[in-house]
């Protein structure tokens, strides 16, 4: 059987993107070897929603392709948001914004047409696409705030980083544990749980309290509090006094 070269493509990164993103929340946030796996896993990130967002256009999938670009989006702007320097912003956090709006419409109408047709859009039910425009429309306003603001500082920029990272890394968990994907896995995990909770789903609910643990710890941190620039006065040299 052979594949498209868009879907090894697509495979291998997520592969890849997975490794990164949960090896990247066990260390300590800001270490060079954090900064190295986050690179890989933002890297692997866009060669993985680039190539789903072809195929699934290619297809006319339009579920896949909100479900991508959202993906996309939050990878992005985490990423962008720790090589900015702090206070630093520009037209790619404006574009990124403007996007955000625009997703969270076009996701709400689309579970708005899911509802009152009383089946799944593409295979997607209503509450998905309602998830996806809630986030959107939340990162946007975010986005917005930020700009008005002048950019972002200490503890607040890397949460920014971590949860919009974070919930990069969750969607493509859940993509690649949900439906047809988990097949690959043996029947015996498939059925196991874990106190009625299904095994495939612990993943993602270790994921948002990792999320929830470092988000608290870098807001309310001393080690990532703003440390205000202290102005350098120049000594004037006693004997230049008049």
């Amino acid at each position: 059987m052979t594949h498209s070269p868009l879907l090894i493509i697509h495979i291998s990164s997520a592969l890849v993107a997975l490794c990164a993103g949960w090896t990247a929340l066990f260390l300590r946030k800001g270490s060079r070897r954090h900064g190295v796996v986050g690179t890989v896993f933002f890297v692997t990130m866009v060669s993985m929603c680039a190539s789903a967002l072809i195929m699934a256009t290619m297809k006319q999938q339009a579920s896949n392709v909100l479900g991508g670009t959202l993906t996309l989006y939050l990878a992005g702007t985490a990423w962008l948001t720790v090589k900015r320097r702090e206070g630093e912003t520009g037209r790619l956090e404006l574009g990124a914004m403007l996007l955000a709006f625009a997703f969270g419409v076009a996701a709400f109408a689309m579970g708005w047409q899911a509802t009152h047709s009383g089946s799944p859009k593409n295979g997607v039910p209503a509450p998905v696409f309602f998830i996806f425009g809630t986030v959107a429309l939340l990162s946007g306003a975010g986005d917005a705030r930020m700009l008005l603001r002048g950019g972002v500082f200490g503890g607040p920029r890397i949460a920014r980083h971590l949860w919009r990272m974070c919930t990069a890394l969750l969607i493509a968990t859940l993509s690649a544990l949900a439906g047809k994907r988990a097949e690959i896995l043996p029947e015996a995990i498939r059925n196991a749980q874990v106190f009625g909770v299904s095994v495939l789903f612990l993943p993602m609910i270790l994921l948002i309290g990792l999320m929830i643990f470092w988000l608290v710890r870098v807001r309310f941190g001393k080690r990532y509090k703003r440390r205000p620039a202290v102005p350098r006065i120049k000594a004037t040299p006693a004997n230049s006094l008049a």
